[in-house]
């Protein structure tokens, strides 16, 4: 079917918005969705966009009201009631008390609002699950609904099933069903770069610091030979970082993410400089962290923590 004049037009500035959003350039998409018309077919999808930019800025609020916008304005859409309840869980995770409550019901209601109109969705599958796997009963957690989930991605994303059945067992203390899990994801994926990185999570959580160094390894390698896993490399970095192990490997790893082409909303660009500043700082070279600095600045201004760091 050919696509009207009118509907190309209006699907190419959003396109634009979306490349601006994978490629870490926050400023640039809000330039752009801030000069699109506030009216029309695609404000939901602006809106959406407009939500997921705010998040990587962690603009909390903010970002939350615009994907209520794209909600309203098209309750059917299911990676909009996604894209919702991730923002609303954010909120959650820094309110008081009686507010996280009330959030975390609107969270869970949103997740498998996802998921009830499209139950292929594994993004919201694989986040409705960690809802109940974290959630206590009395907003509607649980490991047992946990499980369940995990039996329908399997027929969806079988690496992520096995993923959610590893945090399900680390849950439970079972830590050798978790690392057993883990290792089944990376045999199960497409792309297993990423799946190393958390199983090097799970040794820094254990403190298992041969095993740890060994998972990121396996990552960088298999990173250098996969354009598809360049997230792998960001999220490599922080599990070192985290660890206060191999700084300069981390730094290498970042700068390898931000020189490559599979840049994503995941692992902002602009995150990943000032991450690396930090590092050049500690490494002892704060000419780089600065640069590093404006170069997070460079691609977004409102980003709070880059305003506010200090040599």
């Amino acid at each position: 079917m050919a696509v009207s004049a009118s509907a190309q037009g209006a699907r190419e500035p959003l396109a634009l918005v979306n490349a601006a959003l994978q490629a870490g350039e926050a400023d640039k998409a809000l330039a752009l969705l801030h000069s699109l018309p506030q009216a029309g077919t695609r404000l939901a999808e602006a809106q959406n966009l407009e939500c997921r930019v705010r998040l990587t800025l962690e603009q909390w609020d903010t970002a939350a009201q615009a994907c209520e916008q794209a909600v309203r304005l098209d309750k059917q859409n299911s990676n909009y009631h996604l894209w919702l309840g991730r923002s609303l869980g954010e909120k959650a995770s820094r309110a008081s008390f009686l507010n996280a409550y009330s959030l975390a019901k609107r969270v869970r209601m949103e997740f498998e609002e996802a998921v009830r109109l499209n139950p292929r969705n594994g993004e919201g599958l694989a986040d409705l699950g960690e809802f109940y796997k974290e959630a206590p009963g009395v907003v509607g957690g649980g490991t047992g609904k946990a499980e369940q989930v995990a039996a329908q991605l399997d027929r969806v994303d079988a690496a992520k099933a096995q993923i959610l059945r590893a945090r399900i067992a680390e849950e439970r203390k079972d830590y050798g069903t978790a690392e057993r899990e883990l290792k089944q994801a990376i045999a199960a994926s497409q792309h297993p770069a990423r799946e190393w990185t958390m199983l090097a999570s799970f040794y820094r959580r254990r403190a298992r610091w041969t095993e740890l160094d060994w998972a990121i390894h396996n990552c960088v390698n298999l990173a250098e030979r996969d354009k598809h896993a360049g997230v792998a490399l960001y999220d490599g970095a922080g599990v070192l970082m985290e660890s206060h192990r191999d700084p300069a490997l981390a730094a290498k790893m970042l700068e390898d993410y931000l020189a490559g082409s599979s840049k994503t909303e995941e692992a902002p660009a602009f995150v990943a400089h000032l991450r690396l500043a930090r590092l050049k700082e500690q490494l002892g070279d704060a000419a780089a962290g600065k640069r590093e600095r404006a170069a997070a600045l460079a691609l977004a201004q409102e980003y709070r923590p880059a305003q506010e760091f200090r040599h």
